[in-house]
């Protein structure tokens, strides 16, 4: 089992910054991807960045240019620097990890509470 925890979310004005992290703790050590993804009120999570532990990244077009995904892997920690911000990034943030499962052969994913981030205009 993986446990993510979050934090750094809060109440930002429009174009400020947050750092989010999100810190996986149990057995990380067999975690592949790690990544980010917004629930917004009144609709679905989406990604919104990706990072493998070989540090390859994904971002959603929305983001790209504002936020960057980075991660530690000898603190199984990642962090989502949004810088930026619009009000139409409020949303719920959620971590999510990646981890191969070598008992049941398969890759499982784990999640976290969720952060709360809102931007005001």
């Amino acid at each position: 089992q993986v446990q993510l925890v979050e934090s750094g979310g809060g109440l930002v004005q429009a174009g400020g910054s947050l750092r989010l992290s999100c810190a996986a703790s149990g057995s990380a050590r067999s975690i592949d991807t790690m990544g980010w993804y917004s629930r917004a009120p009144g609709k679905q999570r989406e990604l919104v960045a990706t990072i493998t532990s070989g540090g390859s990244t994904n971002y959603a077009p929305s983001v790209k240019g504002r936020f960057t995904i980075s991660r530690d892997n000898a603190k199984n920690t990642v962090y989502l620097q949004m810088n930026s911000l619009k009000p139409e990034d409020t949303a719920v943030y959620y971590c999510k990890a990646n981890r191969f499962n070598s008992l049941r052969y398969r890759w499982d994913d784990y999640w976290g509470q969720g952060t709360q981030v809102t931007v005001s205009s």
